[in-house]
Parts: structure tokens; C-alpha cells; sequence
């Protein structure tokens, strides 16, 4: 089982759930804003994404650039930035998959990606 944070309005998330629904993949989504994803849910998926921050963070949303994350993001701890994360749904690049036991993490849609990792 897959939980999926989205964002209704988010046409990249649409594709996902799109080609998940396809691929006969079970999974359960979520609103991203309303509900981000859990510390230790986004420590998953930091590991998922070789330890790289900036590839969490939604780097071309509103509130991304609104709060200079860009400038601030070089000497964040990964705590504060997670707990940036887990409190502004909004900041977190989506979607963002992730599998129960926390062994796949996916963020953003690329079909290559998605299909090598859980087909």
C-alpha cells in the first residue's frame, strides 16, 4: 500500500494517482496541505532522496519563495527543516509517495521513476 500526499489542484498529482489507479497500484491519498506527512514520515522519504533537502521542499511554490527558503535552506538543521516541512504542507514538493513499511519514497511524478520502483 502506497499513502500519497497530494494536492487536488496539482495536475502532477492528478498524473500520479492517474497512473496509479491504472497500473492497478493500492494506495490511499491524502490532502498534503491539510495533512502533511509526519516527522518520521519525512525522515523516510529524506533517506529515500540520498539525504538531499532541497529535493523535499516544493522550490517553485508561493510560499517557498514568500519565506526565502531558498536563502535559509544552506544552514537549516535537517530537524528545523523537517519540522518547517511537517507544519506547511504547502512547502513540500509533491506528490509525495511513500510505502508503509518506508522502503519506497517517491517525490514528484516521473513515470520512469514511479514504474522502476513499484511495478
Amino acid at each position: 500500500m502506497i499513502k500519497v500526499y497530494a494536492y487536488k489542484g496539482c495536475s502532477t498529482c492528478r498524473n500520479a494517482i492517474k497512473w496509479l489507479t491504472q497500473h492497478h497500484i493500492p494506495f490511499v491519498e491524502l490532502p498534503i496541505r491539510e495533512t502533511p506527512p509526519y516527522i518520521a514520515e519525512l525522515k523516510a522519504m529524506l533517506a529515500a532522496q540520498g539525504n538531499d533537502l532541497k529535493r523535499l521542499f516544493n522550490t517553485s511554490g508561493q510560499d517557498y519563495r514568500a519565506l526565502g527558503i531558498k536563502d535559509k535552506l544552506s544552514s537549516l538543521s535537517v530537524s528545523a527543516a523537517l519540522e518547517l516541512l511537517a507544519s506547511n504542507g504547502n512547502l513540500i514538493k509533491r506528490p509525495f509517495a511513500l510505502n508503509v513499511d518506508h522502503t519506497v519514497g517517491l517525490v514528484g511524478f516521473k513515470e520512469p521513476e514511479w514504474t522502476q520502483a513499484l511495478r
